[in-house]
């Protein structure tokens, strides 16, 4: 959304004319950072305004920060045609109301007479929402200015209290609208009884994109990133020595999504796949490009590799206990205390007398790793990296001995490896200094 000039050039612009501008949906996301400021910083953890209130302390200084920040956004779409006294207008009052909720909210928490958890929730989805209504505000406001008729949809419902569902928002604040003769920019944010904060927390974008799909039943849908679904990172291997996934399935993108590869949120791909809307990929910087093409269906017509990927962010959790061996329920008892802690996992082995869990890093709890300790005889933990091959048709002979060969040619050291009977993602756990090299290798090899 950062890159609005690019997209009004790329996306709505591209080869269109007239009438071929309308009939679509545009579900955008916060302008980069805002949700950051709203939150807390995705990928450091830094605190924004929700944690000012959750920990009692006084918000409304940031809150006025993040006023003048939004303020100076606005600013810097003057150029695009941004009306800017309208722009700062929708802001100031949107966080006014906000700090009136908030206020309130505040004022419960100190009471004492309440759990805690709904009112923070309640707190993280109203800040959460103010981001997207307001680079969807812009975003409408500078393409009618620009002579397009576009409708926003601001999903956020802040001054709408009925008790609706998100499916059911949906469903009415689209009613009525000619989609033939206007765009229609909608918030990713999406107000519901259920909280989308509470189920999908910061991939809500994706999942309100996914069910506005469903509602209208598109010939595509599309996702445009700021880069292409490659087969391999082209940053670590070259941009020279990958190249564009064409097509894939579902199947596949629910792989990647599990390294943290997303095409898509996994709880947004699966309405899509249910309901047998295809996806598309799509980077907003080469238009002319058709992206990768995600359907229910497709098989790969050669038997092959198609992205080569991974994470150097998870955790080893090896359980031992002698007593395992022929005995029922230890990986039930196990698997009791990761949904006790509502801890995920991507990949688990066994053996006789050990079972292997790897999960994310971020996701490591002592309290999990406690009680697994008082209930069997010997617990290690260990950081490690995961490089994955993933394909729709790829079981070829020879293929975990190809890449086996490559990482030891590489010394690259295998701690464990394994593979479902769908042969759709061979993963290999590595050491995390190894990351790099295998995924080079592995490219290599599979070229």
């Amino acid at each position: 959304m950062t890159a609005l000039n690019d997209v009004i050039k790329n996306i709505i612009l591209f080869e269109r004319s007239g009438s071929a501008l309308y009939n679509r949906i545009f579900v955008v996301s916060a302008f980069s950072g805002v949700t950051n400021l709203l939150l807390e910083n995705k990928k450091t953890g830094e605190p924004g305004v929700y944690h000012r209130l959750a920990n009692f302390k006084d918000f409304h200084k940031p809150l006025n920060s993040l006023v003048v920040k939004l303020k100076q956004i606005n600013k810097s779409y003057e150029s695009l045609g941004l009306d800017i006294a309208e722009a700062d207008k929708f802001i100031e009052t949107r966080i006014h109301d906000a700090q009136i909720y908030l206020e309130n909210l505040a004022n419960i928490l100190a009471s004492g007479y309440v759990s805690n958890e709904g009112i923070l929730q309640a707190a993280r989805e109203i800040l959460a929402s103010i981001g997207e209504s307001h680079s969807a505000f812009n975003f409408t406001n500078i393409l009618q200015n620009i002579g397009i008729n576009a409708t926003l949809v601001d999903l956020s419902g802040f001054h709408d209290h009925h008790s609706y569902t998100i499916d059911q928002r949906i469903k009415n604040d689209l009613h009525g609208i000619d989609f033939e003769k206007t765009i229609c920019i909608v918030t990713g944010y999406a107000k519901g009884t259920e909280g989308i904060m509470r189920e999908f927390d910061r991939g809500y974008s994706e999942v309100t994109f996914s069910k506005i799909a469903v509602a209208v039943k598109p010939q595509e849908a599309i996702i445009h990133k700021e880069y292409h679904l490659c087969t391999a990172d082209p940053v670590l291997v070259g941009v020279d020595n990958c190249y564009p996934v064409g097509n894939t399935n579902y199947d596949v993108a629910d792989q990647l999504a599990d390294v943290g590869m997303e095409a898509i949120h996994p709880k947004a791909s699966k309405p899509l796949e249910i309901n047998n809307i295809n996806l598309r990929i799509k980077n907003t910087f080469e238009p002319e490009h058709p992206g990768t093409l995600i359907t229910r269906e497709y098989i790969c017509e050669h038997k092959r590799v198609e992205v080569i990927t991974g994470t150097d962010k998870v955790v080893i959790i090896d359980i031992y206990d002698p007593s395992m061996v022929g005995a029922p329920g230890s990986d039930l008892q196990i698997m009791q205390l990761f949904f006790k802690y509502n801890v995920s996992y991507s990949f688990k082995a066994t053996s006789a007398n050990s079972i292997s869990i790897v999960i994310w890093e971020k996701d490591m709890n002592k309290k999990l790793v406690a009680e697994l300790e008082d209930n069997f005889e010997k617990i290690t933990v260990d950081t490690a990296a995961m490089v994955c091959l993933i394909g729709s048709n790829m079981d070829q002979v020879g293929l975990l001995a190809k890449a086996s060969l490559a990482l030891a040619e590489h010394g690259v050291n295998i701690k464990s490896a394994g593979f479902a009977l769908r042969k759709v993602n061979i993963q290999f756990l590595i050491a995390r200094e190894d990351f790099d090299t295998a995924i080079i290798a592995l490219n290599k090899a599979m070229a």
